[in-house]
């Protein structure tokens, strides 16, 4: 019986240090690959959009969108905001209509 616990716990030591050792083998493979291609060395640009603030309704296709990013047109003294170009325009082709 202690003859099998022993060879129990040698076999979850030399998996471990398999595990380990593949584990530094990929990390430096990782890191050669990665100075090798020196686009892809720097990290992706993030943009400065804020994770929180104020969220508007887009008037045309009801999507709702962060102020700070949106698109924004006053109209009759009334700000509306939108998600994209087209919808801007299609609102402001929506509001010469009614005029």
């Amino acid at each position: 019986m202690f003859r099998l616990i022993t060879y129990l716990l040698m076999i979850v030591i030399l998996i471990t240090i398999v595990r380990n050792v593949l584990g530094l083998v990929m990390r430096f493979f990782a890191n050669a690959v990665q100075s090798a291609n020196p686009a892809r060395t720097q990290p992706l640009s993030q943009s400065n959009v804020p994770l929180t603030g104020e969220l508007k309704k887009d008037p045309v296709c009801g999507t709702y969108i962060a102020a700070a990013t949106s698109l924004s047109n006053t109209v009759g003294g009334q700000t509306f905001y939108f998600c994209s170009p087209e919808c801007r325009d299609k609102f402001a082709v929506q509001a010469s209509a009614r005029r």
